[in-house]
């Protein structure tokens, strides 16, 4: 395709457009759509919440008559589907845009090349690809649930500089600053999911919910499931988890049995074994095929290990405080011991950054 300095100029427009509902689509995409004459921008919109109009309807209906012979910037290939709403395709057609430009093809098998198969057979111009990467991006668990049956799995961890994670005795609050947990709560409320393990629960107590000052991000976010691994039940009554604020869900072997009323506020389900364990890609077999496209897990370093050393952690978003803690505090993760160096696993930095007075770095297998 070829690109402009306007093309450009309105792709990273829609781009920033589609950004805003990065708290609150959940599970579909975030979408953001400009509707321009050369320079001149008619009518722009995103995708708001599952069920509502998507970023081309909102853009459409600013536009009004100017929609016109225009060019559609959309960040994903429009829907050809009844869903929840109408197809997109559909409403630019009706409207008489001359062209679309689109960033990324949108691989939900009801779409599929079939947005821009339908306008380009009622004669629009159709380009696709400008800011590709940029627009998976925003939406990169939306693309791992649909091509690869897995939500992006992002891994949070917080550690001193010497990469202890609590005291010997557990103690571990806090590592980090008020900044650097507040950032935390911005990742889990982005994502479909918060996964922890029942060590956690048994030694920390957590409440695995999103809590930001009033304000801070939009009224009606979406709310995270609580998933929690307990392979033979031993969340105790009275743990936060249990109290059905939330949504959530135990995962446990099908041998496990219960014979209280502990678990009544929420759901459970068996999943298979793996050794001694919970079978992980099960796992998130399961939480794919229930919509959950980004799953932010917090746990300990035996569950974030197993995950990270059987290749199925996508993502670590690795907190460091400028504090040390001594040889006998507890490590970051248990990992299988290495021989040689040339086994050691590689990250590439895709972010780094300072939150207040600690360092957040984000990595992903090199």
């Amino acid at each position: 395709m070829t690109v402009s300095v306007v093309d450009a100029k309105h792709m990273a427009h829609a781009l920033r457009l589609a950004e805003q509902g990065l708290y609150t689509t959940q599970p579909n995409p975030r979408v953001g759509c400009v509707i321009a004459h050369g320079e001149r921008v008619v009518g722009q919109g995103w995708h708001e919440r599952a069920g509502e109009p998507h970023a081309e309807v909102y853009a459409l209906r600013e536009a009004g008559a100017e929609a016109r012979g225009a060019t559609a910037y959309v960040t994903l290939e429009p829907c050809a589907h009844h869903g929840r709403t109408p197809p997109c395709a559909d409403a630019l057609i009706a409207a008489g845009v001359g062209r679309v430009v689109i960033a990324a093809e949108d691989p939900f098998p009801q779409v599929a090349g079939q947005g821009i198969a339908k306008l380009r057979a009622a004669g629009i111009t159709v380009e696709s690809g400008l800011m590709r990467e940029a627009a998976r991006e925003i939406n990169i668990g939306f693309f791992s649930r649909i091509e690869r049956h897995s939500p992006w799995v992002r891994v949070k961890l917080a550690m001193s500089l010497d990469g202890r994670t609590a005291l010997a005795n557990g103690e571990s609050k806090w590592i980090t600053g008020e900044a650097a947990r507040a950032d935390v709560q911005r990742w889990r409320a982005r994502s479909s999911a918060i996964l922890s393990g029942v060590g956690t629960v048994l030694g920390d107590n957590p409440q695995l919910t999103v809590r930001l000052p009033a304000g801070d991000l939009p009224r009606e976010t979406f709310s995270p499931t609580r998933v929690i691994l307990d392979r033979h039940l031993r969340t105790p009554a009275g743990s936060h988890v249990l109290d059905g604020q939330t949504p959530t869900l135990v995962l446990h072997a099908a041998s496990a049995e219960v014979t209280d009323d502990r678990f009544a506020n929420v759901e459970r389900i068996a999943i298979p074994e793996q050794g001694d364990a919970l079978n992980l890609q099960a796992v998130l077999s399961l939480l794919a095929g229930r919509s959950c496209s980004e799953l932010h897990v917090e746990a300990g370093p035996t569950l974030c290990g197993a995950l990270f050393a059987a290749g199925l952690a996508d993502e670590l978003l690795l907190y460091i405080a400028p504090i040390m803690l001594g040889d006998h505090a507890r490590p970051l993760m248990h990992l299988p011991s290495l021989s040689e160096m040339a086994s050691r696993w590689s990250l590439r930095v895709v972010d780094q950054r300072q939150i207040g007075n600690d360092w957040r770095l984000q990595l992903r297998p090199a």
